[in-house]
């Protein structure tokens, strides 16, 4: 069995950096990757028009300088074969491939308590052993795909957004069905439409889509961020989110603004393009009544867009602006224009089953060629759970989240020493720049390790009093706002039979400054021996 001083799960922007800081500190390291690259889920998502909702200045690595100088963005919004190249690019500037085992799935982890260190086995028959298991499997990389009646019966070509193909798929001529409008969905469907012969959406909850204002990336505005980056990047960790701080929050309320402000406000935000149009008053996630502004705005904009108004009411969200995450598109509404798309509603009954030529939903048949499931994710918990993690007494994972995540910080969990999470439920995580908060996360776990080899200690987890408080600090924050107010992926709410606890924290700048306030008090919450 070979001996590490730590196994990284997933080779993602979290285990790449995570790998490269545990060279730094001279530690031996094996990282598991299940996909035959780096990359994450910008190597598992290549659907159409796949691209972050980030800006590329900021959806980057900052923990070097002379990398964030010597890359350069060709557009505002980097499109997943960029983002894949970046992530090529930096495995190979820091030569982190020779600890990487590609196409390898970690099938299970087991502490054993007499030696304080992890038995980790994976699907390729290797089995290894470490002192520290680091989980950096990604908080959107397992796909959910239902259990629609007839799913294995149909004979056309079969895709879901999450696992696309990695060679070119050619809709030209065809007959399509697109189940889902999320992200994926918003994204993918106007390249879709423009090579389909018939397309046909299938909505169950309509979406809020702001236009991404896409464009390449100016050279004056690249140059100006280089010339201050450690302070743009400063003022981005201010940020609640972590990024934006080009565009930050109007520190203004709604409920306290004129009609004339709210269309200003808004306007100028939709014009701009991205996620800060959520920004546009300081009391939108927590009022209703400020948030029906916001949303009411949004569905006149939609109905100034799509020219059917049987079509735009369908498309007009009904829930709270920003309770399910915002999108970002390029002319989504616009295509439900053209004659050769579809929507249909299936609010009511759902898809009723899957056929060997199509679709029945909405009481009617429809025959396809492919169908493209833009179904989403096992947020945040699924790639944790597929592995079978055992921790103190064999107490598996999956029981010990069976009411949902509990951790302390996000970070750790009671019962399950030396291992820990990356971007985990209870962080921020999700509801951010995720390379931020990975850098946070990696930089606070390599910290609290040097820790415990300077004091001679073998393993630390939470207690269980820390995790219980931490689990009600983040449910009284969620509660605070709108954000728990609708069935969302944020709660699980997608996956059937999967416990609804809204999972990530709120606020980036005060989780940072209790990440490095617990550390500085010699890791209280946490007991290490």
């Amino acid at each position: 069995m070979n001996d590490f001083d730590v196994v990284i799960v997933g080779a993602g922007f979290a285990g790449m950096y995570m790998l490269h800081k545990t060279r730094s500190m001279g530690l031996s390291a094996r990282v598991f990757e299940a996909g035959d690259g780096v990359g994450g889920t910008w190597y598992w998502n290549r659907y159409p028009g796949a691209r972050c909702d980030i800006e590329s200045m900021e959806y980057s690595y900052s923990f070097s300088e002379e990398l964030q100088q010597s890359w350069k963005w060709t557009e505002r919004f980097a499109p997943q074969p960029e983002i894949l190249k970046y992530a090529n690019h930096v495995a190979d500037r820091f030569d982190l491939r020779r600890d990487i085992r590609f196409s390898t799935r970690v099938s299970a982890a087991h502490f054993d308590a007499s030696s304080a260190r992890w038995t980790v086995r994976t699907d390729r028959g290797d089995v290894v052993s470490a002192q520290f298991v680091i989980m950096a499997t990604g908080c959107l990389s397992s796909t959910n795909m239902p259990a629609f009646p007839g799913l294995d019966s149909y004979r056309g070509e079969r895709y879901h957004t999450g696992e696309w193909p990695h060679e070119p798929v050619d809709f030209a001529g065809k007959r399509v069905g697109v189940i889902g409008t999320g992200s994926s969905a918003i994204q993918s469907i106007p390249i879709i439409a423009r090579q389909a012969s018939q397309l046909v959406v299938f909505q169950r909850t309509a979406n809020y889509s702001i236009p991404a204002r896409n464009a390449p990336l100016d050279p004056q505005y690249e140059a100006r961020i280089k010339a201050e980056y450690p302070d743009f990047r400063a003022r981005n960790r201010q940020m609640q989110g972590a990024f934006g701080s080009a565009n930050p929050r109007n520190e203004v309320p709604a409920l306290t603004s004129t009609p004339e402000d709210h269309r200003r406000e808004f306007d100028k935000r939709w014009e701009r393009g991205g996620l800060g149009f959520n920004g546009a008053f300081n009391d939108l996630m927590i009022n209703q009544q400020a948030n029906d502004i916001g949303r009411d705005y949004v569905a006149q904009k939609i109905r100034g867009i799509v020219k059917d108004p049987a079509v735009a009411d369908l498309l007009a969200p009904r829930q709270v602006l920003g309770c399910k995450r915002i999108c970002v598109d390029t002319d989504y509404y616009a295509t439900f224009n053209a004659p050769h798309v579809e929507l249909v509603d299936i609010s009511q009954g759902g898809i009723e089953a899957i056929t060997p030529t199509g679709v029945r939903a909405a009481g009617r048949t429809f025959d396809f060629d492919a169908l493209v499931f833009a179904t989403g994710f096992d947020a945040m918990t699924g790639s944790i759970l597929k592995v079978d993690i055992r921790g103190r007494d064999g107490l598996a994972l999956k029981d010990a989240w069976s009411a949902g995540p509990r951790t302390y910080l996000g970070l750790n969990v009671a019962g399950f020493p030396n291992l820990f999470t990356i971007s985990g439920p209870g962080s921020p995580s999700v509801l951010t720049n995720m390379i931020i908060s990975i850098e946070q996360h990696v930089d606070w776990i390599s910290g609290c390790i040097r820790w415990m080899r300077e004091q001679g200690k073998r393993t630390i987890e939470a207690t269980v009093s820390a995790q219980d408080q931490w689990v009600d600090h983040v449910n009284a924050v969620a509660g605070m706002t709108l954000y728990p107010t609708c069935n969302s992926w944020y709660l699980g709410a997608n996956v059937p039979g999967k416990t609804r606890v809204f999972m990530p924290l709120l606020g980036f700048p005060p989780y940072a400054q209790t990440c490095e306030r617990v550390a500085a008090n010699g890791y209280e919450g946490f007991a290490a021996a």
